[in-house]
Formats: structure tokens, C-alpha cells, sequence
């Protein structure tokens, strides 16, 4: 194939390009969680309403991380189809494949923000909320959900243009919404005296910038992917394989609504608004010190898809150890620091010292499992970037939905203190499901490249 971008996939250093692909896709991981976190940071310091409006905003994740999820159903699931018909040289399946996806995008969003709005409040008080969180809670939800459709293009087709290899612009679309949500924060929340449905207003006006900067690319001349009428169209044998490969994405990501409505329903019980409070800090850490390690996955991932197509199997087997090495160097060192100076990471959200005290005890403990959960991530995302649609939905349920659901609700029947109990639970499930995963993928990638091998034989 001629080279049609900025990073030969197929030729260029390892090392080099990895490095090309991961930093862009690093950076925008973190700015994209800037949406929320910035949002919770400025809620949280919004004087004695500060706690319950920050517990509120806590509530709705479950629902936030639900949209987002669907943005990968259809962007995860076809970007490395895409990536692996551009390695085997079909321009045409690869365009048919991002048309389908975008029309699935906008299916999805639809349906979405028209379910939620009907039935928000009644899930948000299933969901952990309580009568001093629950008009925090609604007011934020109420506007955010208008901007579902910006998110699902947002982030579903960004996948597409990181395919190419365009991973620098890939960030800026994430950079330019969270620029412009950092902007209207304080405008909205505290200026127009706002409160949180202005920051819910600062979301969504960012959201639909990031929208229409990344199909403004895809609809361009310098993409080679690109949106074209012919392909807009919810075609059943097009989106199949996209939905089987975007299942298992889809999964690790909605499940962490589960997880979130879990934690909370628990530690409502246990510990009160507080403690739900200390869980809605402890995701936030997650969620920032989480990204980086998806953008190094996503950074490798194309390579993977585009060199599996093309039928470079060391190269492959290459990208595949770098990932490993480098997630494993992040992961530790996150790790090390979130257990010696967790106040750090706590002080940014919130400066009650009841609640602060409470959520830097619940982070030690909720990040115990980061000593091995990069190997999970690694061997994971490379399952996804092979096509493996059968093997990623596995690993994606047993972590979040086989493992830790369940023992979210055991273990506190055997600890005295049962908030200790419910917050085990994650590092717990995160050793367990990265042995699993790693004596799996032991087993499965070699017999994966030696089919690869008999297919190109074939040929």
C-alpha cells in the first residue's frame, strides 16, 4: 500500500512510531477525562454546597461512562477492522466499514439520550443517590444528555482517524473541546452563578466543538478514510464484525457504570453520603491515572491491526512486547506513587478535611491492584487489535462483571470494617483476572500468528 500518512506503519522504527502514536493518544486520553474531572474539581470547590453537589455529580457517572462506552462499540469495533482491510490493501471495505460505524454512532446516540431523559431521575436514585444529592444530580444530567451525539462522533470516530496513523490530530480533537470546557467552567458555574448545570452547559458546547473538528477531517481531502453518503447505512453484514470486535470495549467500559452503581449502592450502606463521596474522588484518580495506560494500548493497537493485515508477524510479536514493557513501567510507577502520597491526589477534588481524610485511606486501598493490572490492559488491547472479538469479551467480563460485582457485595461480610470490605474488592479482582488473562494470551497469540501464517500461505 502507498504510504497515505504521516507514520508508515508498516516500515517505520518501532520504537519511534509507538512513541509517535502513544504520546498523541496519552495526551488526549487525559484531556478527555478533563471533561469531567474539571467539572468535579470546580463543583467541588463551590463553597458548603461544594460535598453534596460533588456526590451528586458522582451519581450520574454511571450514565456518562454508559454513552461514552457506546462511542467505542462502534469506534473500537471498526477502527482496527479498518486498520487491517488498509493492510491488506482494500480502501473500499476500510470506507464501508467507517460509514457503517458512523451511522451506528448516530443510532446509538439517539436512542440514548432519548431513554435516559425519560427515565433519569428514577435510575439516578437507583444509582446511589439520595434526597440531599438527587437535584444536583438531575440538573446536570438534564443538560449533558443533549450533547450524547457529540460525544459518540466525538470519540467513536476519532478511532478512525488514529488508524491512518494521524494520531497528533487524533489529540487535538479531544484537546480543542477540553480547552473550551476549562474556559466556560467558571464562566458558567460561578460567574453566571450556574452551579452545576453550568458546567453540564461548558460539557456539551466543548463536546460538539471536539464533533465537528473530527468529522470536518474525515469528510476532508487529507483523510483516506473518509465519510461518504453511499456508506451511511446500517448494514448487517458490515456491522456485525464491527459489533462482535466493539463488544468487548463496549463492555469494559459500560461495566464501569456497574462497577459505579455497585461501589455506591454499597457504600451507601455502609459508610452514607461520605463514603460515596471518598468513591466519586477514588474514580476520578482512576479515570485520569486509567487513560494514560489506553493511550499507550491505542498508540500500539494500529500497528498491531495494520501489520496483522499486512502479514508482518515479527513485527506484530514487536509491538506486542514494547506495549507490555512500557505499560508495565507506567503502571509501577503510578502504583507507587498513589500509595505514598495519595492526599496529593485527593486535595485536587475536594479540601473538606472528613471527606479528604476518608477518600486518601479508600485510594490506597482501591489502587493495591495496579502492581499487576497493566499486564490484563496489554494482553487485552492486543486481543482487540487482532480482531480476537471472542477472547477480548471474555476478559472484558471477567474483570468488572464475573470478579468484582459480585465481591463488591461479598467481602464486606467478612471484614469488621465493611467500607475496607467493598473497597478490596478492586484490587482483588484486578490480581485474579490478570493471571487469568496472561496465561490466556500465553496460550492463544501463538496459535493467533500460526493461523495468520496458514492464511497468508494460502494466498
Amino acid at each position: 500500500m502507498a504510504r497515505a500518512h504521516s507514520n508508515d506503519l508498516g516500515k517505520d522504527r518501532l520504537g519511534p512510531l509507538m512513541v509517535r502514536l502513544a504520546l498523541p493518544s496519552i495526551v488526549a486520553q487525559i484531556v478527555n477525562a478533563l471533561y469531567n474531572i474539571v467539572d468535579r474539581i470546580y463543583i467541588g470547590h463551590m463553597g458548603a454546597e461544594g460535598d453534596m453537589a460533588l456526590t451528586g455529580l458522582g451519581v450520574c457517572f454511571p450514565i456518562i461512562m454508559f454513552i461514552s462506552a457506546l462511542a467505542a462499540l462502534g469506534g473500537q469495533g471498526g477502527g482496527p477492522r479498518a486498520a487491517i482491510a488498509m493492510g491488506e490493501g482494500d480502501n473500499e471495505r476500510a470506507n464501508s466499514i467507517l460509514g457503517s460505524s458512523t451511522a451506528l454512532l448516530i443510532a446509538l446516540a439517539v436512542v440514548a439520550t432519548a431513554g435516559f431523559q425519560i427515565w433519569k431521575e428514577p435510575l439516578l436514585l437507583d444509582f446511589g443517590a439520595t434526597e440531599n444529592t438527587i437535584g444536583y444530580a438531575s440538573d446536570y444530567l438534564s443538560i449533558y444528555l443533549w450533547g450524547s451525539i457529540s460525544v459518540l462522533l466525538a470519540l467513536g470516530l476519532n478511532s478512525f482517524v488514529t488508524a491512518q496513523g494521524f494520531s497528533t490530530f487524533a489529540m487535538l480533537t479531544v484537546v480543542i473541546g477540553a480547552a473550551i470546557n476549562i474556559a466556560l467552567d467558571p464562566l458558567f458555574i460561578f460567574v453566571f452563578d450556574m452551579g452545576v448545570r453550568g458546567a453540564a452547559l461548558a460539557t456539551i458546547i466543548a463536546q460538539a466543538a471536539s464533533a465537528v473538528w473530527v468529522v470536518c477531517f474525515l469528510t476532508g481531502k487529507r483523510s483516506l478514510l473518509r465519510i461518504r453518503r453511499k456508506y451511511l447505512r446500517l448494514k448487517k453484514e458490515v456491522l456485525g464484525p464491527i459489533v462482535a470486535l466493539g463488544v468487548s470495549p463496549f463492555i469494559m467500559q459500560s461495566t464501569e457504570s456497574l462497577v459505579s452503581i455497585s461501589f455506591n449502592s454499597s457504600l451507601r450502606t455502609y459508610g452514607g453520603d461520605t463514603a460515596v463521596g471518598a468513591m466519586t474522588i477514588c474514580s476520578s484518580v482512576m479515570q485520569v491515572v486509567y487513560l494514560p495506560l489506553q493511550g499507550l494500548a491505542q498508540g500500539a493497537q494500529p500497528i498491531v491491526s495494520y501489520n496483522y493485515g499486512a502479514g508482518n508477524l515479527d513485527r506484530v510479536k514487536k509491538a506486542y512486547r514494547l506495549l507490555l514493557i512500557t505499560s508495565g513501567i507506567y503502571a509501577l510507577v503510578i502504583w507507587g506513587l498513589s500509595e505514598l502520597f495519595p492526599q496529593v491526589w485527593v486535595s485536587i477534588f475536594n479540601d473538606q478535611p472528613e471527606l479528604t481524610a476518608l477518600a486518601a485511606w479508600a485510594l490506597r486501598i482501591y489502587l493495591m491492584g495496579w502492581c499487576v493490572f497493566w499486564v490484563q490492559m496489554a494482553c487485552q488491547q492486543t486481543f482487540v487489535a487482532l480482531g480476537q472479538a471472542k477472547v477480548s469479551l471474555f476478559m472484558a467480563l471477567l474483570r468488572k462483571v464475573i470478579l468484582l460485582i459480585p465481591l463488591i457485595f461479598i467481602l464486606p461480610h467478612f471484614f469488621q470494617n465493611q467500607v475496607f470490605g467493598v473497597l478490596v474488592a478492586e484490587p482483588v479482582a484486578d490480581v485474579a483476572a490478570a493471571l487469568i488473562c496472561a496465561v490466556t494470551f500465553a496460550v492463544r497469540f501463538p496459535k493467533i500468528l500460526r493461523a495468520r501464517e496458514r492464511e497468508l500461505e494460502q494466498v
